[in-house]
């Protein structure tokens, strides 16, 4: 071991030594030397980096850039043992204040129950099955209770300061939050809005949509197209419509309206954020989380409003991912032309059953999602609240594609509504006229054109999408959630 570097130790250093008993001593030397790989007394921040991850916790965390700033005493970019010794001594502090703090009966041991209600007294709301997979993750004699240094062992080197960090740490790192989807935001701590992790984070979401909108561009266009024009008489399908729009503007033509749609995406999110963030209080004051059924109203109102604001974008969005080679030069053509010819109102034709159609797409998504993941938990997972990505990424998919399912009528009706002006000799009905004209002439079938290409780019959307936030999260060091 490294002595300070005048040769021999320093006070504070045999302060923290004479304060060790042989257990602990033993223990924390295991720990150093996991560590310390090149064993030359020292732990650099590469090898905490590496360390940590084999241990599990997430690369992205930055853990150990805190732990070295907490540690490394002398400011010499490493920790040597009695630098770490005395970094677990604090960590010790702060751990026993917080097991006290869960240990409400006082009895040595934290059980379901106590998880459970220190979670709620958070204002974050889980079941007795959730709570149990949590006590699951540290408990290691397999007394359905954690005791002192199970909670110690578990959380020794992750650099959480208090039960409401400890808290948010269980409710994203072990999963039990609902998942990402198009309508409820995603929430954020007070660290986080503090540090500014939050834009951080919504950067990183807005690069992932607009990598994974223009992957899936040719098919979106496909979607609008099949929509607006396809119907029993044509017999347009999926080969026939992508043949069609590259005769008619080569392959480049299959990425029209994909500009403005990542454009869109900045002030949506923004907007969606800020006004989240204002109902969730006036739901439930300044509490930081939301129950489920909270977060659906919360969120679905919020994607109302975002909604409500970039309205005149979706509809310039299906005009130009509709329009014909050389019809207009641009966005602002585009706009400019709508608004000669038709009038402000234009710009808002099929509001109505868009705002409608967030609701059971909301409702099913968040529903869907929520009870494939526990099911999941429930019959596979034996000692872990965390499904795994790959869990996640499967119920995302399929809760989507159901919300999708039983939204895609009133986005169909939408779709034809911004985009009748654009076709010649079409009537200008309501959206009820729109529905029956349809059933009366396609049936039920006819309100889902277009689905086939829309559940198409489903799985690479999403791959794509988290595969660049993952990638964003690292570059711009946001850290786990």
């Amino acid at each position: 071991m490294r002595g300070a570097r005048d040769g021999g130790p320093a006070p504070w250093r045999a302060l923290c030594q004479d304060s060790r008993d042989p257990e602990r001593q033993k223990h924390w030397a295991e720990l150093f030397d996991q560590l310390d790989t090149n064993k030359d007394g020292r732990v650099d921040i590469n090898e905490l980096r590496e360390g940590l991850a084999r241990m599990g916790m997430n690369a992205s965390s930055q853990a150990e850039q805190e732990i070295l700033r907490e540690g490394d005493t002398d400011q010499d970019g490493e920790l040597d043992f009695e630098e770490f010794v005395c970094y677990l001594q604090e960590r010790e502090r702060k751990l026993r204040l917080m097991f006290h703090s869960l240990d409400r009966n006082n009895d040595g041991h934290i059980d379901v129950s106590e998880i459970q209600q220190t979670f709620h007294s958070l204002g974050v709301y889980i079941s007795l099955q959730q709570a149990e997979k949590i006590l699951q993750s540290m408990d290691k004699d397999g007394t359905m209770t954690i005791d002192w240094h199970e909670w110690r062992d578990h959380f020794i080197l992750n650099p959480l300061e208090n039960m409401e960090e400890v808290v948010h740490y269980w409710k994203h790192s072990m999963v039990l939050d609902i998942g990402e989807c198009l309508t409820v935001p995603d929430e954020f701590s007070e660290k986080e809005k503090k540090t500014g992790m939050w834009w951080k984070q919504l950067l990183a979401g807005a690069m992932a949509g607009a990598v994974s909108r223009t992957g899936t561009a040719p098919l979106d266009r496909l979607k609008v197209f099949m929509q607006v024009h396809a119907s029993k008489t044509n017999n347009m399908n999926v080969f026939g419509g992508l043949k069609g729009m590259i005769q008619e503007g080569g392959v480049c033509s299959l990425w029209r309206g994909n500009g403005i749609n990542v454009l869109k995406i900045a002030p949506e999110s923004a907007i969606k954020f800020m006004a989240y963030e204002q109902i969730k209080r006036a739901i439930r004051g300044q509490q930081e989380t939301l129950r489920v059924q909270e977060r659906f109203v919360a969120g679905s109102l919020a994607g109302a409003t975002a909604q409500t604001i970039i309205y005149p974008m979706e509809v310039l969005k299906t005009r130009l991912t509709l329009r014909k080679t050389g019809q207009y030069s641009g966005m602002a053509d585009c706009a400019k032309k709508i608004l000669q010819k038709e009038g402000i109102r234009a710009f808002y034709k099929g509001y109505l059953p868009n705002v409608l159609g967030i609701i059971p797409y909301a409702g099913i998504d968040l529903a869907i999602y929520e009870t494939l993941k526990n099911m999941w938990l429930q019959k596979y997972s034996k000692n872990t609240a965390d499904p795994g990505i790959l869990v996640l990424l499967a119920c995302g998919t399929m809760s989507s594609t159901c919300g999708q399912i039983a939204s895609y009528p009133l986005a169909l009706v939408r779709t034809r509504m911004q985009a009748q002006a654009s076709i010649e000799g079409a009537p200008q009905p309501t959206m009820l006229g729109l529905f029956k004209h349809i059933l009366s002439r396609e049936g039920v079938l006819g309100l889902y054109r277009g689905i086939a290409p829309n559940f198409m780019k489903v799985i690479p959307a999403v791959s794509i999408s988290y595969v660049v936030y993952e990638n964003m999260k690292q570059v711009l060091g946001v850290t786990s959630r």
